[in-house]
């Protein structure tokens, strides 16, 4: 009987423990997938992106000398009034126990996020642009965004180019339902509701000037077409959306996201390039350049914009120039350059035409001169793709032409 007793007692317990370890390795399991989200930045990829390794923040600006003590937390991005999107970047921002924290910090936290105020006053001035901007995005919200007015959007003229070579190029047609052409004036606008799906009016209030012709460099009414891009841009990263910008004397012939690492906040092309992406003594080319949205950026062309009053006469592109260290040290910005041997211009390209990825007319002035090159451009390239494989390597750009040498 002694042993009859003992076989379901032993079968008892093991029944019991096993019934306790199973609940212990599910309370284990729960544990692991419960988890509080990562302190810091969340980085969403745009199209077609790869990530950039880099160990850590000190390691970018001990190589660029602008380290500080600063701590860069972003706070989330204020969605705008009125606008019926919800998306947002959302970022964990932990508990500080420490018992100070820089001036900077608040001032970012504070002053370059879009308070309810600053969406209103925007409100008149980019009425239509949410819209507008979330029929041509990506999936994960980027827009490839340029600027016409009625001289570059003219029938023959850059706005055809520009168009042209997205059709023409390696992989790069599947992205021009993603490009929203931004018109200055209303020719240029009624010229590309003809000749591309998304397009938008940019009124800006208040200035009384006239865009519709091709304007001289450095002129008044230029100054204010370029500056004015900025606010625009500006506002895109205030909605929530990331944003590619190319000048319209660009041509695009592979996929320029690749290039993009998903580290920087900021990726730009390079008029004088020293080999380093991270190197802040190269030369940046606003022509060409991709911006994440976050509060840094926010911030970032908020500054840019008001450091006009400092230089002026400048256009935006030197005034960067000399803010970008500025922009690296007190706000914490990731800026990384272009390679000109993929993102190449008339000021420094490369030469191997299986490598270039976009082409700009910068470094040349005049319409006729910028028209004369691309177009000379534009059908190297229709040569290149004609060639058998064995031959492409032999493909050389035609040289010297008006501007490009």
């Amino acid at each position: 009987m002694m042993g009859k007793a003992i076989v379901p007692e032993a079968t008892a317990r093991q029944a019991v423990s096993f019934i306790l370890g199973a609940v212990a390795a599910l309370t284990v399991v729960m544990l692991f997938q419960y988890r509080a989200p990562a302190t810091g930045l969340s980085r969403a990829r745009t199209h077609g992106q790869f990530s950039g390794f880099r160990s850590s923040d000190e390691q970018y600006h001990r190589r660029n000398g602008t380290l500080q003590t600063v701590h860069h937390q972003a706070p989330p991005i204020a969605g705008a009034a009125g606008d019926n999107r919800h998306h947002h970047e959302h970022i964990a921002t932990p508990k500080d126990n420490s018992t100070t924290s820089t001036t900077h910090t608040a001032a970012v936290r504070s002053d370059h996020l879009p308070s309810t105020d600053r969406q209103e006053e925007g409100a008149e001035e980019f009425r239509g642009l949410a819209a507008a901007v979330a029929r041509a995005a990506t999936d994960d919200q980027t827009v490839i965004i340029t600027c016409v007015n009625q001289a570059w959007a003219a029938p023959g003229s850059l706005l055809d180019l520009f168009l042209e070579s997205f059709r023409i190029g390696d992989s790069t047609a599947r992205l021009l339902p993603h490009v929203l052409v931004v018109s200055m004036d209303p020719a240029a606008h009624a010229r590309c509701l003809a000749v591309h799906r998304h397009c938008y009016h940019y009124t800006m209030p208040g200035v009384h000037m006239n865009f519709t012709s091709a304007k001289f460099f450095g002129s008044k009414e230029w100054l204010e077409m370029v500056w004015s891009k900025l606010k625009l841009q500006r506002r895109i990263l205030e909605l929530g959306y990331g944003f590619l910008f190319t000048d319209v004397d660009i041509l695009w012939f592979r996929d320029p996201f690749k290039h993009v690492t998903a580290y920087a906040d900021m990726t730009i092309s390079a008029d004088v390039y020293f080999g380093d992406p991270d190197n802040l003594g190269n030369f940046p080319n606003t022509g060409f350049f991709h911006v994440k949205p976050n509060a840094r950026t926010i911030a970032m062309t908020k500054l840019w914009h008001e450091s006009r009053d400092s230089y002026p006469g400048a256009n935006e592109q030197p005034v960067f120039n000399m803010i970008k260290k500025r922009l690296v040290a007190e706000l914490g910005v990731r800026l990384r350059y272009l390679d000109p041997a993929f993102m190449g211009g008339f000021c420094s390209y490369g030469k191997d035409l299986g490598k270039i990825v976009t082409m700009h007319a910068n470094c040349c002035v005049g319409l006729k001169n910028k028209m004369k090159d691309l177009r000379s451009v534009l059908d190297d390239w229709k040569n290149y793709t004609r060639l058998p494989h064995w031959e492409k390597h032999r493909a050389r750009w035609t040289v010297p032409g008006a501007c490009i040498k």
